[in-house]
């Protein structure tokens, strides 16, 4: 069975360790001042906040289209027409939609769809997860049970030192946005698992309150010294994503996955000074072969 995800899922491995899982990974988009990057293909995450920096224009993100889905499934289906086409959340995204529309374009292909309800590390935990079952031989029906224990037993929360990119791109209002950049509120943000999509989980004064609140977050959910799967990654802020690693490391007996940038179509609307974590019970990780 081939693997497809896409650019949002976060994945924590190299193309050749990819490849050898066969997942396929179709690129998000990213258009700024009139030019297009495929996430991954066409520029590094340095290089867009650099030019977001310089450009003072807002990005505009873009999922791919159901006929770039339908090309890699009829590719794909050449050689093995079972597929499991796994994806970031669609409370917060159109890709999975646009994966369900390009598999009704290629009656050859029997394709199966999973929304993570999630998306960056705790998606592409799911999407590794359920590459290894199916290398192992598993049935598509147990290999999305554990994808989806994965998705219930794990978390992805996320905080930003620096609001205008939110504000100036009315994800959050214009006033409320302004007052808030006033008073220097920092706001933390966590996914819900019922829809998959931002949920607020809170307010403080300083980034390093914030940092502070996400190592609380998780205190709400395991007790200090438990056994934890972590990954923090961040738009383009390796100083702040290193303070949030140490606390929790502090804290916690914790199974490190690489610490990293996260996908840009999650960046582009905030900048580069978010960071976000990704943890869950390393336990629930013990059955993957």
């Amino acid at each position: 069975m081939q693997i497809v995800t896409d650019s949002g899922t976060d994945l924590n491995f190299s193309a050749k360790e990819a490849a050898e899982l066969n997942i396929h990974i179709v690129p998000l988009n990213v258009t700024l001042d009139g030019e297009t990057y495929r996430e991954g293909i066409d520029i590094e995450p340095k290089d867009f906040y650099d030019l977001l920096e310089e450009s003072g224009n807002l990005p505009i993100t873009s999922q791919p289209s159901a006929g770039e889905f339908a090309e890699l499934y009829r590719n794909l289906a050449k050689k093995d027409p079972d597929i499991l086409s796994i994806h970031m959340t669609s409370g917060l995204s159109g890709t999975f939609n646009s994966a369900l529309a390009g598999a009704e374009l290629v009656p050859e292909a029997n394709v199966t769809h999973f929304d993570t309800k999630t998306l960056s590390a705790v998606a592409g935990w799911q999407v590794e997860a359920a590459a290894r079952a199916s290398k192992a031989g598993w049935a598509v029906d147990r290999v999305l049970q554990l994808a989806k224990k994965i998705g219930d037993a794990c978390e992805s929360i996320y905080t930003l030192d620096e609001l205008k990119y939110l504000i100036h791109g009315g994800r959050i209002s214009h006033m409320k946005g302004v007052i808030a950049s006033l008073i220097k509120i920092k706001p933390m943000i966590g996914v819900e698992k019922e829809n998959g999509t931002y949920v607020q989980l809170g307010m403080v004064r300083s980034f390093k309150g914030a940092v502070m609140g996400l190592v609380n977050q998780i205190k709400k959910k395991h007790a200090p010294g438990s056994d934890l799967r972590v990954q923090v990654l961040h738009a383009f802020n390796p100083d702040g994503a290193s303070m949030l690693r140490e606390q929790i490391d502090k804290i916690y007996k914790c199974d490190w996955l690489p610490m990293g940038p996260m996908s840009l179509v999650l960046g582009a609307h905030t900048g580069p000074t978010m960071i976000g974590v990704g943890f869950g019970p390393k336990a629930v990780f013990d059955e993957i072969p």
